[in-house]
């Protein structure tokens, strides 16, 4: 923010969010959606899944599952989008259908690990990728190697780590010169993105046959790696647990489609335009997101799926088919999707710490409009956060090799998020009771079914991550707890005031 563009004090802003700039369209709002989508993750997560569920059908089945999922999720969303169009999104329908608490928590978690612990993990991912491109970007080329803080912590900056940090802090420079900015270069890039996903698309039809294996043997199940001993997906309740831990991968990696309701403020007609865009940006990807695990299996064995080189599937798919450039290809590739997903996660995420703290529930300082009518001091904290999380190392002193800490948290708030979801939708139903009068302009499809048959599905999958995944799940519901303090002292600091 510069020097001739004052803040706009938090007093000036009204609840409905006006004082910001409602620039958003439909188009814009549906590449939100599927901007914010579309990162890494559908490149790498199928490996994983494959060792979980052990055969192609089920694999295949396992991303039908999450499209159904989010779906509903969207439909479930629209209502609750359309009755209350305001910045925040899922901060502010959690504060109203349960507590002031319960809405903090969710924005805790959405600023300590889930939006920036992406940002930083997408920001090392586009790294690693141009790396590929340009070798002198690498994790091992050190401009300060590790520096220990604990046994088990370390901080380094390699040019790889400087690579993610540099394209974090453009993309919040760019934010916050404006929404018509960041709207440019999230349509630009999830443009170009949707075309790079349907062209591995249409190069896993160009290799279709090169293996007859995964057909041959669709649903039967090999290669797995055993939940526990005794639990395989080779008997009924044993697949059942494979599906629903698959769904950590692949509902990361269809996740952050609910980052338009941050932005509702700024989006022209929310009330249409903010659940159009949901239904719209989720239909798009879930059938990309399909259609490019068809092609994974059409052209790989499932062995190969499931050992792919560092899990990167897509990848080893265009190698199979495009030998001598295929690494290069899908380098460029991961380098605009993540570019893109960088770019519309911090624009919208800006957007819910910005609604917490005109509620007193976060520093005040991101309560303020800047020149451009963008929150830009929440943009700058949520930035500067992500690039901590680039920076900081793990350890293991019995290995001696050094991990990253967003992926840590990463692994930890998959629950967590599954959690904030289910309490969202079922938000639905309480509102309904709650506020019956209310307008709603949009009203869920398939009420109370969908909504319903969501809560249930994510319950059980929520409730098979906390049996088999115990090691993950736990640490973050701690994550999530930990906020419950720093609620309080929000709270006093508020009132003080």
């Amino acid at each position: 923010m510069s020097a001739q563009q004052p803040a706009t004090a938090v007093s000036e802003v009204d609840a409905s969010g006006a004082g910001l700039q409602q620039s958003l369209g439909l188009f814009d709002s549906t590449m939100i959606v599927a901007g914010s989508m579309i990162g890494t993750g559908i490149f790498i997560v199928a490996a994983d899944m494959a060792r979980q569920v052990g055969s192609a059908g089920w694999l295949l089945a396992s991303w039908i599952i999450t499209g159904l999922l989010t779906i509903a999720a969207a439909l479930s969303y629209g209502e609750l989008a359309a009755m209350m169009p305001r910045a925040g999104g899922q901060y502010v329908y959690l504060r109203e259908a349960w507590s002031p608490l319960c809405g903090f928590l969710y924005g805790w978690t959405l600023f300590m690990v889930i939006q920036t612990g992406t940002v930083a993990a997408v920001g090392v991912g586009f790294a690693r990728y141009l790396g590929i491109l340009w070798s002198r970007i690498s994790e091992n080329a050190y401009l300060i190697p590790p520096v220990h803080l604990t046994s088990g912590y370390a901080i380094s900056l390699s040019t790889a780590q400087l690579t993610g940090v540099a394209i974090i802090a453009l993309l919040t420079w760019t934010n916050a010169r404006g929404i018509n900015y960041g709207k440019l270069v999230q349509n630009t890039f999830t443009t170009a993105k949707l075309a790079a996903l349907l062209g591995v698309i249409v190069v896993g039809i160009v290799g279709w046959n090169a293996t007859g294996s995964n057909f041959a043997n669709f649903w039967r199940p090999q290669g797995y790696t055993p939940i526990a001993p005794g639990i395989t997906p080779e008997t009924v309740f044993g697949l059942i647990a494979a599906i629903c831990l698959a769904q950590a991968g692949s509902l990361f990696a269809a996740d952050a489609w609910n980052n338009i309701t941050f932005t509702a403020g700024e989006v022209k007609n929310p009330r249409r335009n903010v659940p159009l865009s949901l239904a719209l940006g989720v239909l798009i990807v879930i059938g990309l997101y399909v259609c490019a695990n068809l092609a994974y299996i059409a052209v790989l064995p499932l062995e190969k799926i499931q050992h792919a080189p560092s899990d990167r599937v897509a990848g080893a798919m265009l190698e199979a088919v495009f030998p001598s450039i295929g690494a290069a290809l899908m380098a460029g590739v991961i380098v605009i999707s993540a570019f893109g997903c960088i770019n519309g996660m911090l624009m919208s995420g800006a957007r819910a710490y910005f609604a917490m703290a005109r509620d007193g529930l976060f520093f005040r300082r991101a309560a303020t409009l800047n020149g451009a009518r963008v929150p830009g001091a929440s943009l700058m904290m949520q930035g500067a956060w992500a690039c901590f999380l680039v920076l900081v190392r793990t350890y293991n002193p019995s290995t001696g090799a050094f991990g990253n800490l967003y992926s840590n948290l990463l692994d930890y708030v998959v629950s967590a998020a599954l959690l904030f979801y289910i309490l969202t939708i079922a938000g639905v139903f309480r509102l309904r009771s709650l506020r019956p009068k209310a307008e709603r302009p949009y009203r869920t499809w398939g009420y109370p079914v969908v909504p319903a048959l969501y809560i249930l599905s994510a319950a059980v999958i929520l409730a098979m991550l906390f049996l088999y995944r115990p090691e993950t799940t736990y640490p973050g519901l701690v994550i999530v707890l930990i906020g419950v303090p720093v609620y309080y002292a929000f709270k006093r600091s508020s009132a003080n005031l």
